[in-house]
């Protein structure tokens, strides 16, 4: 059997496909910028889904402040230690980054309880009680993504920037809905569709381009 085995190759020869199914199902079709770009097709990439040509929405200046915020050594945090494990912690260090997920803490499990809240409210709770720059990363909970925006509004957070894309049925949608009518900049995945994958692929796609 004869196959690709570098993974560069693998890699290279990917994105050459789905220019080409683009070309094929979207003619004319055209990204707003070159990273815009790399990251909507790094989604595609990761999912095999090009849907995400058009339910992927990002705010007008998302990647400025993404970009910013990492070249400052923001902390990352995220929702699932799946989409801790895909993004690529060697570009994070080099840029003086951390990441961080708390939803296995103790602390974070025993204010959840206390709190009657699920453990990935509390882990935000947690990350807005440190200092620094914060970029959230939400690929699996709704709960948490709220409570960003509503730890925003009541002025006990800042966020540089939100990546939202929880994947399911009950409120992930709808906070994805929220997110995009919120003053925070965001990438965020319309609907029902999203995961820890699809989380990681958006923010190595922006550490790829720095």
């Amino acid at each position: 059997m004869k196959y690709i085995k570098n993974p560069s190759e693998i890699e290279v020869k990917s994105f050459e496909i789905i220019q080409g199914i683009i070309d094929e199902i979207r003619p004319g079709y055209e990204f707003k910028n070159e990273i815009e770009e790399k990251i909507i097709k790094r989604c595609i990439h990761t999912t095999a889904d090009f849907e995400y040509l058009d339910i992927l929405k990002i705010s007008d200046r998302a990647v400025d402040k993404l970009v910013d915020a990492l070249k400052s050594g923001a902390t990352v945090y995220t929702d699932t230690n799946m989409a801790l494990s895909g993004i690529n912690k060697r570009k994070l260090k080099a840029l003086g980054c951390e990441i961080k997920c708390f939803v296995a803490d103790e602390e974070v499990a025993k204010i959840a309880k206390e709190k009657k809240m699920t453990r990935s409210m509390a882990a935000v709770e947690k990350a807005a009680s440190e200092e620094g720059r914060k970029i959230f990363v939400m690929g699996n909970a709704p709960t948490a993504l709220y409570k960003v925006m509503e730890m925003k509004k009541e002025g006990k957070l800042n966020p540089d920037a939100i990546i939202g894309v929880p994947v399911g049925f009950v409120g992930a949608a709808e906070s994805k809905d929220e997110l995009e009518k919120s003053d925070n900049e965001y990438i965020l995945a319309k609907g029902r569709k999203g995961g820890s994958n699809l989380a990681a692929a958006i923010v190595n796609a922006v550490l790829y381009s720095i």
